[in-house]
């Protein structure tokens, strides 16, 4: 099967500026206490549940997988770059990493999952693979499961050519909030909350973050 074309920029240009994207974010969510609080709000709603094991999808550096194990979730991570990969796990070594793509969760068991989060990886995916990433997290997340995701706000995606002074090729879809949450309706997902905080006066932030905290019914029958 023929790599898709926005896959192979994105990597590449997340290999390029692992080191550089990690020193810069590590420490992020220790001056974002509302982030801090919508993953608060998923781990308490996973351990409510059934027990079960919490994917990042898009794990980057492997901070959110920490913090999600430091709330008491089994959680691992999956990202695109094999050098984010290789950070997270000279990082966290007590923690698993795997080199994947959230387009390709086949190998995932239908119903295997008690949670996901994708804190700022569907960023990447063009509008024609949002509906489809939906809706595999739908099979592979189990009855009563938990979704967590996090983006940009915005109409029009903005393309970058370069990053910590190092060349990338990387497209930032932004998204309307309430586009997604019909999304995610069609998947079989139902939101539970939403929230859209400012922007950071950090400097790194040029728009609204929204958070989307979503469930799959215990009665569903949508197979995705």
């Amino acid at each position: 099967m023929t790599e898709l074309d926005f896959l192979r920029a994105t990597r590449t240009s997340y290999d390029a500026i692992a080191a550089d994207y990690t020193a810069r974010f590590v420490d992020e969510l220790a001056i974002k206490p509302l982030d801090r609080a919508m993953l608060a709000a998923f781990a308490e709603y996973v351990r409510a549940g059934e027990p079960g094991q919490v994917a990042d999808l898009g794990c980057g550096p492997g901070r959110v997988t920490a913090h999600l194990r430091g709330l008491g979730l089994d959680a691992f991570g999956l990202d695109l770059s094999p050098e984010m990969v290789a950070l997270a796990r000279r990082a966290y070594p007590e923690l698993r990493f795997e080199v994947g793509s959230m387009t390709e969760l086949g190998g995932l068991p239908d119903g295997s999952l008690a949670g996901i989060v994708a804190w700022y990886s569907i960023i990447h995916l063009p509008p024609a693979q949002l509906p489809t990433v939906l809706a595999e997290f739908h099979r592979i997340l189990a009855p009563g499961g938990q979704l967590l995701l996090a983006f940009q706000v915005g109409d029009e995606p903005v393309h970058r050519e370069e990053g910590f002074g190092r060349s990338i090729d990387l497209t930032f879809h932004r998204r309307r909030p309430e586009q997604v949450v019909e999304l995610l309706a069609e998947s079989g997902l139902a939101i539970r909350a939403r929230l859209v905080r400012e922007a950071a006066e950090d400097g790194m932030e040029k728009v609204p973050q929204a958070f989307l905290l979503a469930t799959k019914s215990t009665k569903s029958t949508k197979s995705g």
